[in-house]
C-alpha cells in the first residue's frame, strides 16, 4: 500500500493471469488485498481533500 505503482503492476499481472487461467492459487488473498488498497486509497483522498 505504500507503493501504489508497484501495487498497480502486481494487480494488473494478477488479473491477467487469472483471466488466462494461470493463477492457480491466491486469487482470494489478492482480492482482499485489492479491497484494502482501494479502501486506504479512498481514505487518503478524503483526508487530503478535508472530507474526513
Amino acid at each position: 500500500m505504500r507503493n501504489p505503482r508497484l501495487w498497480a503492476h502486481l494487480d494488473t499481472g494478477a488479473r491477467r493471469s487469472a483471466d488466462d487461467g494461470l493463477l492457480l492459487c491466491g486469487a482470494t488473498a489478492l482480492r482482499r488485498i485489492a479491497l484494502r488498497v482501494d479502501r486506504e486509497s479512498a481514505r487518503a483522498v478524503f483526508r487530503a481533500s478535508g472530507l474526513e
